[in-house]
Formats: structure tokens, C-alpha cells, sequence
């Protein structure tokens, strides 16, 4: 009788430690600058058009999931939806503390000779080819991996060329217990960390 109470115990341990229950959680995404850019403005000018950004992952409408210890799925999404709507929005509300403006515009071909009649200083373009999360429950723990790769390109016109840099980081770590919260804040620390180098010396 011990030993099936001590299961039983150890047994709610397991499930105490694992995820929240399954279901579509929503990450609220957000860039968080961890430095300054003295020299942005100088770089790129005082307005920077946003072009529409590119989601070309297979599966756009998740950005993760969570596989608990008992075989349960939890789904994540991006806070706004779409991803690059939240990726967008994130960098225009932190780039005017700057000193730098974001106008939006339908469309962009992507080449220097626009430049010349962009309305603009600079424009940005990013194409989204990976953005995603991956947790699988344990006994006492849980591997949570994310993946983000991203195309930057921006065109500027004081030099009449375009910029392309091509951004991967790969983060992993084990936790006593994955949460949503836990999950939104690695996601978007590496936010910080792609948007921070990058913001420092854009070209």
C-alpha cells in the first residue's frame, strides 16, 4: 500500500512539473532594446519605411509547441497575429526613441534603383524563415529549443545600395517547469539580441 501511495505521489509530481495544460497559448512578442544606437540615425536617416515583411515559414499560423509528459499538445501563437505583424509593430513603437520615424508602404522590389523614389530615407524589408519553439516534457524537466532565422534587407538611400544580412540563432534550455511565460521570454530575448547587433551597425 506504500509503495502504490509513494506512485501515486511521485506521479502528481511529474504532472506538478510539466506544462500548463494543453491548448493555444498566445506569446506577446516584443523587441526590448538592451542598449543604445548613437549612431542609427546617422546610418540609416530620420525616416525608415516598413515594407511588408515575409512570413515564409510551411506552418504561419503557430510559432511553437509543447508535448508534455503525458503526450499533450500545447500550440503557441504570436501576440499580434500575424508573426510579421508583431514583428513589425514591435520595431516601430522602440524606433522613434531613436529619432528615426517608420512610415509603412504597400510594397518594395528590393532593388537599389528604387531607392531614388522612396519618399524615405531608408526602407527595411525582412523575410521570416524560421520562427519557432519546441519543448517535450520529462520527468523533473522540460527541453524547450527555439529557432529563429531571419533576412534583413535594408536599402539606403544616401548610398543607393541594399543591405542583406542573413540573422540565425538557435537557443536551448532545461527547465524544472515550462511555462508560456517562460517561453514568450526566451522568444523574445532572442528578439533583443537579432534587433540589438543588428541596430548597432545595420551595414
Amino acid at each position: 500500500m506504500t509503495s502504490i501511495r509513494w506512485l501515486l505521489i511521485l506521479s502528481s509530481v511529474f504532472l506538478a512539473l510539466d506544462c500548463a495544460e494543453a491548448g493555444t497559448y498566445s506569446l506577446n512578442l516584443r523587441y526590448q532594446p538592451g542598449k543604445e544606437f548613437p549612431s542609427l540615425q546617422q546610418k540609416i536617416g530620420t525616416t525608415l519605411a516598413m515594407a511588408p515583411f515575409k512570413d515564409e515559414r510551411t506552418d504561419t499560423l503557430r510559432i511553437g509547441v509543447h508535448a508534455n509528459f503525458q503526450g499533450g499538445l500545447s500550440y503557441f501563437r504570436s501576440y499580434p497575429f500575424p508573426l510579421e505583424t508583431a514583428i513589425k509593430n514591435s520595431l516601430s513603437n522602440v524606433l522613434p526613441r531613436y529619432g528615426v520615424k517608420t512610415i509603412p508602404i504597400p510594397s518594395w522590389d528590393g532593388t537599389p534603383e528604387s531607392l531614388k523614389n522612396m519618399e524615405a530615407d531608408s526602407v527595411l524589408m525582412i523575410e521570416i524563415k524560421k520562427f519557432w519553439t519546441d519543448g517535450k516534457g520529462a520527468p523533473f524537466k522540460t527541453n524547450v529549443k527555439a529557432l529563429v532565422h531571419f533576412v534583413i534587407h535594408l536599402g539606403v538611400k544616401k548610398e543607393s545600395k541594399v543591405f542583406t544580412r542573413n540573422v540565425e540563432i538557435e537557443r536551448e534550455m532545461t527547465v524544472t517547469r515550462s511555462t508560456p511565460e517562460r517561453v514568450e521570454a526566451m522568444m523574445n530575448e532572442i528578439l533583443t539580441e537579432i534587433f540589438d547587433t543588428y541596430f548597432s551597425n545595420p551595414y
